[in-house]
């Protein structure tokens, strides 16, 4: 049975003071039946990694927080060199991360991140042991003209092609319509399920242990419905992940039934 895992991406927001808050307020939240059956990711900006891997470690003596880890919202595709204003993969390890973001609709709208880029950035987290959240999904206008499995097909494909399957079935795949992240709008659990099992059956057998999160508006009160679709193992939380009560109170629904 694949663990759920529900991850927060606070994109660029947050400060030092934020972070104390919020590992404050998530702790109290945190209950040890959470702990043993769903995996929780957090996303900070790179300039508070250090900090919250800090934190972390010190909730730890207190608290398990075995199933918590930190991740990069972004990395390089290189390992080193004069790439001013960029972070390699193994500086992300160095500071105690364990996953890292690769191909977010953001990174490919706005900064023009190709599928093949996505595909080298996703082997060198892996060459680093970072675990990738590889990241497809389709425009509104994909999705009205039926290319959405078409368009996550390209996605994946592009990544098998450099990493090889069993890289990506290893991996965490995030299924994100770009059309329902940031804009309220959610895709139906019917809709989301569909191109789950869809990338499923794209990753053939070794599939059946990919967790494959969904990704787009979710909130509490839309997580009990998605997370109890059969291909459906967790999500991708972005807006609602900064309150902790309610990134807490998706978590809890992401608990198996």
């Amino acid at each position: 049975m694949r663990k759920p895992l529900v991850a927060a991406n606070w994109k660029m927001q947050g400060s030092r003071q934020f972070l104390v808050s919020y590992f404050d307020g998530f702790q109290k939240a945190l209950s040890t039946e959470l702990e043993q059956s769903v995996d929780i990711v957090l996303f900070p900006p790179f300039v508070y990694l250090a900090q919250a891997v800090k934190m972390l470690e010190q909730a730890a003596e207190s608290v398990k927080y075995d199933c918590v880890g930190i991740g990069a919202q972004n990395l390089s595709q290189f390992a080193s060199g004069a790439f001013t204003g960029e972070i390699a993969a193994d500086m992300l390890a160095d500071v105690g991360c364990r996953y890292v973001l690769v191909g977010h609709s953001e990174r490919r709208s706005l900064y023009g991140e190709s599928s093949q880029m996505v595909a080298e950035k996703f082997v060198a987290a892996r060459n680093c042991g970072l675990t990738p959240v590889l990241c497809v999904g389709e425009s509104l206008e994909e999705r009205e003209n039926d290319a959405t499995l078409d368009v996550v097909n390209s996605q994946l494909k592009a990544v098998i092609d450099l990493a090889g399957l069993a890289a990506v079935t290893e991996a965490v795949i995030a299924y994100e319509p770009v059309w329902a992240i940031g804009t309220g709008r959610t895709a139906s659990p019917e809709q989301a399920q569909e191109v789950h099992c869809a990338i499923r059956a794209m990753l053939a057998d070794a599939g059946e242990k990919t967790r494959i999160l969904y990704g787009g508006s979710v909130k509490a009160e839309n997580a009990q419905a998605l997370f109890a679709q059969p291909d459906i193992d967790g999500g991708l939380v972005g807006g609602a992940s900064l309150d902790a009560g309610e990134f807490a109170a998706i978590c809890k629904n992401a608990q198996p039934k």
